[in-house]
């Protein structure tokens, strides 16, 4: 038994000497694009008052597609840590930019979120670039 506790105890000494992991600054973009899917949801989900005014109603195929596309950004929160998830917020981004054709007002919703997505992918490739090169703070050693 002394064995295991001698074995344990040179475990966590060499943990101790060690320190905490790196932290990993694209796990926690994930966060970021969470908060962003979750406002996007947020905002086209307030815009259902303005498909009722403005378009066919709520009942209407511009309604349920408006919550449709509402619902499945929420849905795209659970689905950060896959790939693919950035080509499929890209093409909700494209659905909510067809919408220039029926209702312009949920259209420039798209566009302005658009915009949005673009830059934070933008940082995201500029944050991995930087992880690959080691010239981010947190991997800088004092």
């Amino acid at each position: 038994m002394s064995d295991s506790a001698d074995g344990a105890a040179e475990q966590q000494e060499t943990e101790a000497e060690q320190g905490p992991p790196p932290k990993d600054p694209l796990k926690s973009f994930r966060g970021i694009m969470a908060g962003a899917l979750i406002m996007e949801a947020i905002t086209v989900g307030l815009a259902v008052p303005v498909v009722a005014q403005l378009g066919g109603g709520v009942t209407s195929a511009q309604g349920w597609l408006t919550i449709a596309v509402a619902v499945a950004h929420l849905a795209a929160c659970g689905l950060l840590r896959f790939d693919w998830i950035r080509l499929v917020i890209l093409g909700l981004q494209l659905v909510l930019i067809g919408f220039f054709v029926s209702l312009v007002a949920i259209g420039v919703i798209g566009v302005l979120f658009l915009g949005v997505w673009l830059y934070l992918f933008w940082l995201r490739h500029d944050v991995a670039k930087r992880m690959a090169a080691g010239t981010l703070p947190s991997q800088q050693t004092s």
